[in-house]
């Protein structure tokens, strides 16, 4: 597995440039997760999450919120510009130190390749996962085995 080099400050935003952000610490773990309602928001066959602490990352501009449970039943807070109503960053309950940006509104996405897959019970049948690719098919208990693969990717073991 080829190691992922993270150039930092990373940088991204909405799609009218009202909301910017500059992520400064090293991300934390990034999957893909394939739930109907990730499939929903991103318009697409999965969402692209990638968790960093709340304190390295820098927002410009204000944002809207909108609260709603997700299939694991737990209350997930999206935050959206409210201009464009991309939708940047959303947290879960109990993660209040941390939150997943939508990976997709980075700058400069080159770098990212995913620790592995959750949800995957409602992915899309064309969609194939490698057989040494971590999966889930509901959401996992922990992401104790995400982080540690990610970690091992971007060298931080």
């Amino acid at each position: 597995m080829a190691e992922i080099s993270i150039r930092l400050p990373q940088k991204g935003g909405c799609q009218c440039g009202t909301v910017r952000y500059e992520l400064t610490g090293l991300p934390i773990v990034f999957y893909l997760c394939h739930c109907s309602e990730c499939q929903k928001q991103s318009s697409s066959a999965f969402g692209e999450s990638l968790r960093v602490r709340a304190k390295d990352l820098k927002i410009e501009g204000d944002l809207a919120e909108r609260e709603r449970i997700s299939p694991s039943g737990k209350s997930v807070v999206g935050q959206f510009c409210p201009k464009c109503g991309t939708r940047l960053f959303h947290r879960r309950a109990g993660y209040a130190e941390n939150l997943n940006i939508k990976a997709g509104t980075l700058d400069d996405t080159s770098w990212l390749r995913p620790a592995g897959h959750i949800w995957t019970l409602s992915k899309q049948t064309w969609f194939q996962i490698g057989p040494d690719e971590i999966s889930y098919e509901r959401q996992p208990e922990n992401d104790d085995d995400l982080t540690a693969r990610w970690r091992q990717m971007i060298g931080a073991d």
